[in-house]
């Protein structure tokens, strides 16, 4: 065989293929063709020798080195399609297979398993058994997850919610403007737990351990503030997120975080309690006027606070600071005081991306659907 099928590789082929083999990013059959190659060039290795080194039988070797000095380096490294075994189910059962498990699942089940769809094709095709590892494969050949759900708020992308979506956007994209500020604004919700048992500190050797058990203290509401463009923001817990939680707050942004401001542009989404009307309920009319002068509410779209830039900020303050058991208020508060200042210090912000034109391109079904809507 050495002597009727010699290898002997170009420059550019040898670095085609050491390229392939260092990246290993082919196949696991190509990369044994490709290295059973490079220790065939010049006869360094006889086939005995480069099948033991690669854990392959002598009629692979024999074969690549053929197929490389007949039709060249293309042929050899191709992976010719296997004969395998015939498939269990014909085009029509592979799409009776795909309505069922597109279908809801049977009484008393909340999802279609393996053995269930295998039961039910059995039963409405002529087909005495099927495995479930027949069902895996056709599953994931038309890529369907019956056992899998993801929850998700689909808005109405109508003309109302285009219109919200692309005043908030247009407003991210002004400068910074000291005397009218951009603020965001919303909550999130902490639940306060204690341990049961003193947690045990890591050691050398020995994860950190801590108690299953824990005792359920209550809950406490976190406003947070947000301003990008100063790279501040502010925390804030209270007991409850009613009409005048959120009134105390605004008074506080005016009155406090930015007592120099002309307006400031406050971010929010629609929250019944997130109203000028929450200020009149809880302050006298002069008061509560005095406070709306120096504010200009911007609403997101309905199901859509990721249009709200302080949400990014909420989940880096649960993952930075609320990733563990804390007990009361008081060190929620401190925690949370201590997680600001850091990440005012650093001046932290976010470099948000999306623009009207990018909303556009990304939603352009929804667009083509307002444009339709106005040719009728």
């Amino acid at each position: 065989m050495n002597v009727k099928y010699l290898v002997e590789l170009s420059p550019e082929e040898r670095q085609q293929l050491l390229e392939m083999t260092a990246k290993g990013r082919q196949s696991a059959r190509m990369l044994k063709r490709a290295n059973i190659l490079l220790m065939a060039d010049g006869r360094q290795y006889t086939d005995s020798e480069i099948a033991e080194s690669l854990s392959a039988g002598t009629s692979t070797v024999y074969r690549t080195k053929r197929d490389f000095v007949e039709y060249g380096l293309d042929v050899a490294l191709a992976e010719d399609d296997r004969p395998g075994g015939i498939r269990k189910l014909d085009v029509n059962e592979e799409a009776l297979l795909v309505s069922i498990a597109c279908s809801k699942p049977p009484k008393g089940r909340s999802r279609w398993t393996l053995q269930l769809l295998a039961d039910r094709l059995v039963t409405l095709t002529e087909h005495k058994h099927l495995s479930i590892e027949t069902i895996r494969r056709r599953l994931k050949e038309k890529q369907l997850k019956p056992w899998q759900k993801k929850m998700w708020c689909i808005p109405k992308l109508d003309a109302d919610f285009v219109a919200q979506m692309e005043h908030i956007l247009d407003l991210y994209a002004q400068p910074a403007d000291a005397a009218r500020p951009i603020v965001n604004f919303d909550e999130a919700l902490k639940q306060l737990v204690a341990d049961t048992r003193e947690p045990k500190l890591m050691k050398p050797g020995h994860p950190a351990k801590q108690d299953y058990e824990y005792r359920r203290v209550g809950t406490a509401n976190i406003f947070l503030f947000f301003d990008r463009h100063r790279g501040w923001r502010k925390a804030k817990t209270t007991e409850h997120k009613g009409n005048k939680d959120f009134a105390e707050c605004m008074r506080e942004l005016v009155d406090i975080h930015y007592p120099n401001a002309e307006v400031i542009r406050v971010v929010l989404d629609n929250l019944n309690t997130h109203r000028p009307a929450a200020l009149y309920k809880s302050f006298p009319p002069e008061e509560a006027r005095r406070i709306l002068r120096r504010l200009e509410f911007h609403y997101t779209p309905t199901h859509a606070s990721w249009l709200n830039m302080v949400e990014i900020e909420i989940g880096n303050m649960n993952q930075q600071c609320l990733d563990r058991r804390i007990p009361d208020r008081q060190t929620l508060q401190r925690e949370l005081q201590t997680w600001e200042t850091s990440r005012n210090n650093e001046r932290a912000t976010i470099n948000w991306l999306f623009n009207v034109d990018k909303a556009r391109t990304k939603l352009t079904r929804a667009y083509q659907g307002l444009n339709q809507s106005n040719s009728l």
